[in-house]
């Protein structure tokens, strides 16, 4: 008998996201909007459990659902395994069409870090014509700065910020021998910034592309420009919450944010996500989504053709 409540109980966990893996999601919240927060290639842990907790300390009340979409065979694997990480890009823009279905004209935010930027714009891309995002926001991505950002841009209302620090080695040194997400060996975008294209019609589209480049001041919110601390929830709550709480993106607002002239920054922040959460965090079910939604969904540009891992 208590072998059979273990399972259950894991079971359930499982299927649930567990109680304590999703603080943040409360049916309150869902009411209000969505942001979803992509992990980096070392699946979930202490640095994306910050960015969480920064949003709602900066003000985002707002459900946020940490999705970590890695696989177990390791980071290293995560960072190059393009099919694996496209299926669970494909997979993530069906949880948005779901919440799409049941909450309709609330806004959704996709915030990812590292591995994690590139897969916000692989979930933008996947998804279909009416699902579209308000926005992404792109912390320290490991995505090459010549990446084509048209597709995703398509599908993103207010557009993508890109956080990036000249001083992050990792997305420097660590990309150009290993690669980056999308299998060049290069500098990133999360450090050098995305390059705009030179055809004037491209180039108009990346006018919804904010660059924000890290300074020495948001070293006292805690990001000193290393990749490690990007997602520091200080730096989160001063620097990122406020572009998910704004309609509109456009350089004054990058400029008001760069300067702290958004909002005061918050007096205090938990060490930790909070010990307890409601017993029935809300999972979105797939007998809500619209029946018109297809099972598959055209392979963007850049996708791998074959389905099996690289």
């Amino acid at each position: 008998m208590r072998y059979v409540l273990l399972v259950t109980v894991s079971v359930s966990a499982l299927l649930l996201g567990g109680c304590r893996a999703q603080p943040y999601r409360t049916a309150e919240r869902m009411e209000r909007g969505l942001v979803i927060v992509l992990t980096g290639v070392e699946g979930r842990g202490r640095i994306n459990e910050a960015i969480c907790r920064g949003l709602d300390a900066g003000g985002v009340d707002w459900a946020i659902e940490l999705r970590d979409w890695t696989s177990a065979l390791g980071p290293l694997y995560n960072l190059r395994a393009q099919a694996h990480n496209r299926r669970k890009a494909e997979a993530i823009g069906r949880r948005i069409a779901r919440y799409r279905w049941d909450y309709p004209g609330r806004a959704v935010v996709v915030v990812g870090q590292s591995g994690g930027g590139a897969m916000a714009v692989w979930v933008a891309e996947s998804l279909l014509p009416g699902q579209r995002v308000d926005g992404l926001i792109l912390l320290a991505a490991a995505l090459s700065p010549q990446y084509m950002l048209d597709f995703a841009l398509d599908n993103c209302r207010r557009g993508i910020v890109n956080f990036r620090s000249s001083r992050d080695w990792m997305l420097g040194v660590g990309t150009t021998l290993y690669g980056t997400m999308d299998g060049e060996h290069t500098s990133s975008a999360g450090r050098v910034g995305f390059k705009v294209p030179t055809a004037r019609d491209r180039a108009k589209a990346y006018e919804k592309v904010i660059e924000v480049s890290w300074r020495k001041e948001m070293a006292k919110a805690g990001h000193s420009g290393s990749h490690l601390t990007s997602g520091a929830a200080r730096y989160v709550a001063t620097y990122v919450a406020p572009f998910v709480l704004t309609e509109r993106w456009d350089e004054r607002l990058r400029k008001r944010v760069e300067e702290r002239r958004w909002r005061a920054a918050p007096t205090s922040i938990p060490a930790t996500v909070p010990a307890s959460a409601p017993a029935t965090a809300p999972a979105v079910s797939p007998a809500s989504a619209p029946a018109s939604a297809p099972a598959t969904r055209p392979r963007p540009r850049g996708a791998p053709a074959s389905a099996g891992a690289p």
